[in-house]
């Protein structure tokens, strides 16, 4: 019942002490920054996602070796592109990959993965039609892009989430 009404005390409080340093102290601005902390720790509270349910640990520690392998292979031909082919010569591109994943946990683990791995970014997912926007520095194989999303990290993630 507590955590209902007061679901991040540090936060209420802080937010509390911080209204009444930057305002001078009256039962009015008291009163007023407890409303402001209430509604925002509420906020806050509102915006907490639900806890992930993870079914294969075992398979979470291979897609880190699988994501920590490829970070490191990606930065070695990010630094090839930069650095030995002429502007002309690179063909960066947006791609459109058709997602079977559903599970937000899932689809926010693989926007991290594309965007810490240099060379892509996630820039748009489109829940109604389950495709992801990516752009790519090194667009040389487009079907090749998208069966590496596909059947190295989603197929990964949907064992590990869903």
């Amino acid at each position: 019942m507590m955590s209902r009404l007061l679901p991040y005390p540090l936060l209420t409080i802080s937010l509390i002490f911080f209204w009444m340093t930057i305002n001078s102290f009256s039962p009015g601005h008291l009163l007023l920054g407890t409303g402001v902390a209430l509604i925002a720790s509420w906020a806050m509270a509102s915006l907490r996602p639900a806890k992930p349910r993870i079914r294969n640990w075992h398979k979470l520690v291979l897609l880190i070796l699988i994501v920590l392998y490829d970070i490191i292979r990606s930065n070695i031909s990010v630094v090839t592109i930069i650095l030995f082919k002429r502007e002309r010569d690179r063909k960066s591109g947006f791609l459109a990959v058709p997602l079977d994943i559903r599970d937000p946990m899932a689809l926010a683990v693989l926007a991290t993965i594309l965007t810490s791995t240099p060379g892509s970014a996630w820039l748009e997912y489109n829940s109604s039609q389950g495709t992801l926007l990516l752009h790519v520095l090194d667009d040389v194989d487009e079907a090749a892009w998208i069966s590496l999303i596909k059947n190295r990290y989603e197929k990964l993630l949907m064992e590990i989430f869903e």
